[in-house]
């Protein structure tokens, strides 16, 4: 078990699988995959409502039904009720590409062109298929829908380009057309009888007549690509969207026979989904770029304008930082996108506006994709005047100028830093003092210069007049760092040349030379330590005030990707392209842990609070989280964790953080896995220091609520008492009195019971008490001789609560004083000693247990001493407490003493 484990992965939206629509009461939901897992989103506002558990293999089709989901992975079918799977269908022998819920059933067919029917009502965990259509050898099926109306038929089509006509009730096939010698993609009902539209590889729409095997009208996409998804209007208008292979949505008029309308930049992949909502002008769209978008028909011309979408990274992020304390992830892909993950609530995720780039691109005629910054290679932040102005800078690929953005919008800057060099070259690196003032930016032709963030002015560049051109580094700067004081300047060269400058007076201080060509810079600004990453695969770290090597590291096979300190120095992490996170003690500067993943590291992060580790993979679109296991357990010595210089193979955290199957490959998983769940139920820090105390960590205000619950009963007693009612209800009956006072009719049979039965009942009061949860406990702990279910219920309860329960065991009378084993009473006082003399000794809940004692004694104080038989246990519930605060008292003199002599000597 490493340090670091799986735990879940964000920024993935939908995949490349056709998405399912579900229309519950006056609300739809829609189901898409998302690889291994599927999740739901409502789309009243693209909220996500539910996210099902992970499975063993990518999901290859996807149906949904009221509260059941049905999920095809490999040639199993997984059926969920919510998120519970509650069936697994396997009668497959090839992968099942295709899903239909077709009524009562669902048709699954597979890669070896086999129809099995489903029936899920009362799903059973081994139900078998109630048929199953073998189709011909020539005809490969890539596609199926039921045509409306038609009872018990479904409308297969095939890659061939033929279409055929089933009835699943008879298993036998009606009929066959003989397609369009192209390969069809799509198919899909359309609101008039006998008719369908059917989308071609060739780029061709074929609205036809199925019952005629007639010819309606035949539109053409004017971009290359296939047909892929089709979708009908139903609120009236005569319209019909079609999705190409290029990511281009174009909207048909039937009437009229002709194009209408052209959606260029609707996705930036192949379109994966279309579907028209029921009566509404709301078209939704999925597809292979990562985002779900909802378009609306609102506008004077018929045009349609985005209403809502929800998107994650298209590419794979190239640079990943954590922000806000650790809320939020900054992350820049080679989709050119800038975003913005939540790591608590994923509604909170976006991308940062880069200013009117659809109505640029509109007016220029350009995509999107052409409009927008390269892709981001370096970014820096400063949090502290993000309310101010622009607080990141972000790096672009083969840029010569630098952007600012304003977070607080979430929006571009109003300024553009371009260095003032005499040769201009891209800007490869930049930093944010710590201050939030400055921009330093480090370009490829080894110019440094230094920009005000709030007006865009420079102010200055760093000169080494001992360099042959007139610049900073003879080569490109890898690096650039800022310290905590805005005294210190430290930059790299890619010759292995670092430089140290007087940062307001840009001034050389000092050098000196790695050895090597260096590729990244990562400086810590509270310890001053500046760490190295070389061509040779060594990390070395240097102390920048000291000016010499103080660590040096070595492991990683292959080239490094990326390094960062954690928040109090102790550690470094490093990734690789050999597929390795390593983790180095900066103090015992040796390896602490090493993990290998199936897909490398390009990018990496670790929150402010060390709780959190991010991470981005070469071909991943997503960032994956894996949690600090020593931050979220009891254990004291991170060699329990840590495997040294092991490399242990772990898989990539799951979409879904619950039911994963990604866990660990090597051979004592399931042991690792049992203790992991373990250690996070069952009670921590059963080690305890001898002579030390261990709190409850209640808030400090219950505790001393139950010692100032006299007074706090005084301060809430009502100025006035309740006034009585002028008049009963008129549904009690009433007699009059000559006090005035409302007297009820009561029945004669009540009165009569209370006196036949009133011995009873003032019997069973003495010889029991009313068996509440709290005395339920108290005994049943008592019996096992382990109070610690009795004192995480005491601690749940509330002060007047615990009180009350108290007092249920105060002896008012003295009747039975001759005879006190007839009184339950004292029994359940007795067992509250023992429980105190317990829990004092083994000193747990120090400060909880004394407030309850405190206001034990002022209940029943007055009972122990009267009664003989509770004396003995008294005297040793003082004598208990006698020692405990004794200790207490000798290690907070000594303490005293120790402060006392540090002051002293220090003076």
């Amino acid at each position: 078990m490493g340090i670091f484990e799986p735990f879940r992965a964000i920024g993935y939206i939908t995949s490349s699988v056709p998405f399912s629509v579900n229309r519950m009461g006056t609300e739809t939901f829609v189901t898409v995959s998302i690889g291994k897992a599927w999740q739901i989103y409502d789309c009243a506002k693209l909220t996500l409502v539910l996210v099902g558990p992970q499975l063993p293999k990518k999901i290859r089709a996807l149906a949904s039904y009221r509260d059941f989901t049905f999920a095809a992975y490999g040639n199993e079918i997984a059926v969920f009720k919510r998120a519970h799977q509650v069936a697994t269908w396997s009668r497959h022998d090839e992968k099942v590409n295709l899903l239909l819920l077709f009524g009562d059933y669902i048709l699954s067919v597979d890669a070896k062109h086999n129809l099995f029917i489903w029936a899920f009502k009362g799903v059973d965990r081994n139900l078998t298929p109630i048929g199953n259509i073998l189709l011909e050898d020539e005809f490969s099926p890539s596609c199926i829908m039921h045509p409306d109306t038609y009872l018990n038929k479904v409308l297969i089509g095939s890659q061939e380009g033929s279409l055929q006509l089933w009835n699943i009730s008879t298993k036998k096939k009606i009929f066959e057309f003989k397609g369009w010698n192209s390969s069809i993609c799509s198919c899909i009902s359309s609101p008039a009888l006998d008719v369908v539209a059917v989308g071609c590889a060739d780029g061709k729409i074929h609205v036809h007549n199925i019952r005629y095997d007639e010819e309606v009208v035949t539109f053409t996409h004017s971009t290359r690509g296939a047909v892929t998804a089709l979708s009908f209007r139903t609120d009236g208008q005569p319209l019909l969207a079609s999705g190409g292979s290029s990511g281009v949505i174009s909207i048909w008029n039937l009437e009229k026979r002709r194009l209408q309308t052209v959606i260029r930049d609707a996705h930036d992949s192949s379109i994966v989904s279309l579907h028209f909502f029921a009566n509404e002008p709301i078209l939704m769209s999925s597809a292979a770029d990562n985002s779900i978008k909802m378009w609306i028909f609102d506008t004077s011309d018929g045009d349609p304008r985005l209403l809502r979408f929800r998107s994650g990274h298209s590419a794979p992020p190239l640079c990943i930082r954590f922000y806000a304390n650790g809320r939020h992830i900054l992350s820049a892909g080679q989709d050119r996108a800038f975003r913005l993950f939540s790591v608590i609530q994923d509604q909170q995720s976006r991308e940062l506006s880069q200013r009117h780039v659809s109505k640029r691109a509109k007016i220029l005629r350009k995509k999107e994709e052409e409009i927008k910054l390269k892709p981001v290679i370096a970014f820096d932040f400063a949090e502290i005047r993000e309310r101010d102005w622009c607080n990141v800078v972000t790096c672009h690929m083969d840029t010569p100028r630098a952007y600012i953005w304003r977070l607080q919008n979430f929006v571009l800057g109003e300024h553009i830093l371009t260095p003032c060099s005499d040769n201009q070259t891209p800007v490869k690196t930049c930093a944010i003092s710590a201050c939030g003032n400055f921009a330093v930016l480090g370009t490829e032709g080894g110019w440094i210069e230094r920009f005000n963030l709030q007006s865009g002015i420079s102010r200055g560049s760093y000169v080494d007049i001992s360099e042959r051109k007139s610049c900073a580094h003879d080569g490109e700067v890898v690096g650039v760092a800022c310290d905590a004081t805005n005294t210190l300047m430290i930059s790299a060269g890619y010759h292995g040349d670092i430089k140290v400058w007087d940062f307001k007076g840009r001034e050389l201080k000092s050098k000196w030379e790695v050895g090597c060509s260096v590729v990244k810079l990562i400086y810590h600004r509270p310890n001053g330590l500046l760490a190295t990453v070389a061509n040779d695969m060594i990390i070395r770290v240097f102390d920048v005030v000291a000016l010499r090597m103080v660590r040096k590291f070595e492991g990683h096979s292959d080239r490094i990707t990326d390094v960062c300190f954690s928040e109090d120095g102790k550690w470094l992490l490093s990734s690789s392209m050999d597929g390795t996170l390593r983790i180095w003690d900066v103090i015992l500067a040796r390896q602490i842990d090493a993990i290998q993943v199936d897909v490398s590291i390009s990018a990496l992060s670790l929150s402010p609070n060390m709780d959190v580790l991010a991470t981005s993979h070469v071909d991943q679109n997503g960032v994956y989280l894996w949690v600090n296991q020593t931050m979220f357990s009891g254990a004291t010595k991170l060699e329990s964790y840590a495997s040294g210089r092991e490399v242990v193979s772990v898989k990539l955290p799951a979409v879904s953080s619950k039911g994963g199957t990604d866990d660990k490959v090597s051979g004592e998983s399931t042991g690792q896995e049992s203790k992991i769940k373990d250690s996070f139920h069952s009670p921590q820090f059963n080690i305890q220091i001898p002579d030390l105390v261990t709190l409850s960590l209640l808030p400090k205000s219950q505790w001393q609520s139950l010692i100032n619950l006299d007074i706090i009963k005084v301060r809430n007693k009502p100025t006035e008492p309740p006034k009585k009612p002028e008049k009963a209800p008129f549904f009690l009956p009433s007699v009059p009195s000559l006090s005035g006072e409302i007297l009820f009719k009561s029945k004669d049979i009540n009165s009569e019971e209370k006196d036949t039965n009133g011995d009873e009942i003032e019997q069973s009061r003495k010889s029991d008490l009313p068996q509440s949860p709290f005395l339920k406990l108290l005994k049943s702990s008592a019996e096992m001789k382990n109070f610690s279910r009795f004192t995480d219920y005491i601690k749940d309860l509330s002060p007047s609560s615990l009180d009350m329960d108290l007092r249920m065991l105060q002896i008012i009378d003295d009747e039975d004083q001759q005879e006190p084993e007839k009184r339950p009473e004292l029994h359940c006082i007795e067992l509250l000693l023992d429980y105190f003399i317990q829990e004092i000794s083994s000193r747990n809940n120090f400060e909880f247990i004394q407030a309850v004692i405190r206001l034990f004694l002022k209940i029943h104080g007055e009972t122990i001493r009267r009664q003989t038989k509770l004396h003995d246990k008294a005297k040793k519930l003082l004598e208990i407490q006698s020692s405990v605060w004794q200790r207490l008292d000798r290690m907070f003199q000594s303490a005293r003493c120790m402060v006392t002599f540090l002051s002293n000597s220090q003076l």
